[in-house]
């Protein structure tokens, strides 16, 4: 499925040293608009997969095929441009500029990516919208982030994410503070800003409970070995 937003194909990594942590995946599929939750405990592998899915890593073996396209044949500043156009992420610390407005985190992406700004098109009303729809209040847009509450921060991050539609979204852990049933209403939220996107979504996390919410689910030991290298 060369068209999937993403494949990973006979992937093999191993961080250098010794004493250091090995993962292969030999096989897995994202099919266009899927969402599927990627369920792994601490320790688990998830955080060095999800750093190979985004191309911060690259495999020694095999390939991370986004939309067809083999992230580990890019060069390093090459890979970057392709992630911030194709893959908006939801990291489990927001990773905002705490200084910086709230506008300005959503538009960040957009600045490394003309693919997303072109979808885009108005990206102020752009932004303006999608907060309204994730439920943050409009007149939020200029004040800085680091002077909102933890859950107004978790959908500004959502927010940055999914602005100029990327074709795949990677969500790490987003709910993991939240009790069920804000959980429930953000899923939908996010889930119906997702599906307007046209994208698909790939979120990690160890809470078993939000598989009822997506697609599909798929246990990380189901698809990835991972063993320590003897120091």
């Amino acid at each position: 499925m060369t068209d999937a937003p993403l494949s990973l194909v006979d992937v093999h990594f191993a961080w250098p040293g010794k004493g250091g942590f090995a993962l292969s995946c030999p096989a897995f599929v994202l099919a266009p608009g899927e969402r599927v939750l990627l369920l792994g405990s601490s320790g688990s592998g998830k955080s060095t997969l999800l750093s190979l899915i985004c191309g911060i890593a690259t495999p020694q073996r095999g390939q991370v095929l986004i939309a067809g396209t083999d992230m580990g044949a890019l060069r390093a500043g090459a890979r970057d441009r392709f992630r911030a156009a194709r893959i908006g992420v939801i990291f489990q610390q927001f990773n905002l500029l705490p200084y910086a407005s709230v506008a300005d985190n959503i538009l960040l992406p957009l600045r490394f990516a003309p693919e997303r700004r072109a979808r885009a098109a108005d990206a102020i009303a752009e932004a303006r919208r999608l907060c309204m729809a994730i439920g943050l209040p409009d007149n939020l847009l200029y004040m800085p982030a680091g002077r909102l509450s933890v859950g107004q921060q978790q959908r500004v991050a959502v927010v940055r994410a999914l602005i100029g539609a990327p074709p795949l979204i990677v969500a790490d852990e987003p709910t993991s503070a939240l009790d069920a049933a804000t959980q429930d209403a953000f899923l939908q939220l996010l889930f119906d800003q997702v599906a307007d996107a046209g994208s698909s979504l790939l979120m990690v996390s160890h809470d078993e409970r939000l598989g009822a919410h997506f697609d599909r689910v798929v246990r990380l030991d189901e698809i990835v070995t991972t063993k320590r290298v003897p120091a």
